[in-house]
């Protein structure tokens, strides 16, 4: 399930680095001991729609758009029950609407757009990770071998047929983006691809990576789809 909110223009300037904080309000809605916090990410946030860039920071003079998708969707309706409850984001934004979007019926392999920079790694034999980009057929493989892990985490059968997914290499404007979290008060950079993906497999495989996005680290701000 996705819900997809409407939230207010902001009162006060939106950092550029300011992934650390719509985690931290998803959190805040869904409670501080929900069970998001541990296992792989069965869920993904999107990125702020409709800002602006002024004075070394964002603005979002006509509010912005913002996208929550949840494959339990238990945990979809207890983010909105938070959001009932506490509709106040950060920088002076709150949520003045909300739409359910049921998970769509999907028939068989999809072209997804995506919302945030996916990020796929593989682990190097001295233990440092390697960044994958839109180019490199490494990335596939990495792709397919995440979402295949998460569904089986969720109890899902990948086989037959098996799920996989894809950059569009066919996407001429694909392109590198760099991006900033906070954790633990340190800030992490990663490196990520702005490029189309294709799943392919089962509707249910296509279905759960339009709730869980793609890649790694979806449930702090990447790998989200539209």
């Amino acid at each position: 399930m996705r819900l997809n909110l409407t939230l207010s223009p902001n009162s006060e300037p939106v950092a550029y680095n300011h992934l650390h904080r719509l985690t931290g309000t998803l959190h805040k809605w869904l409670g501080r001991n929900n069970d998001l916090h541990d296992g792989p990410s069965l869920y993904s946030i999107g990125w702020l729609e409709g800002g602006k860039g002024r004075d070394g920071a964002l603005t979002f003079p006509e509010g912005a758009r913002w996208r929550l998708s949840f494959w339990d969707s238990s945990a979809a309706e207890s983010a909105l029950e938070g959001i009932l409850k506490d509709p106040s984001v950060f920088s002076g934004m709150q949520v003045t609407e909300v739409q359910k979007q049921e998970t769509p019926a999907f028939s068989g392999g999809y072209r997804f757009e995506t919302d945030a920079p996916v990020i796929v790694r593989r682990r190097r034999d001295d233990g440092s990770r390697e960044y994958l980009l839109f180019g490199d057929e490494r990335a596939d493989e990495t792709l397919t071998r995440t979402l295949r892990g998460k569904m089986k985490a969720a109890g899902l059968s990948v086989d037959p047929p098996a799920a996989k997914v894809r950059f569009d290499h066919e996407h001429d404007e694909a392109h590198t983006r760099l991006a900033t979290i906070e954790k633990n008060g340190h800030e992490i950079h990663h490196k990520g691809s702005e490029c189309p993906v294709i799943v392919e497999g089962s509707p249910n495989a296509v279905r759960f990576a339009w709730n869980v996005g793609v890649g790694e680290l979806t449930g702090s701000g990447f790998g989200a789809v539209k």
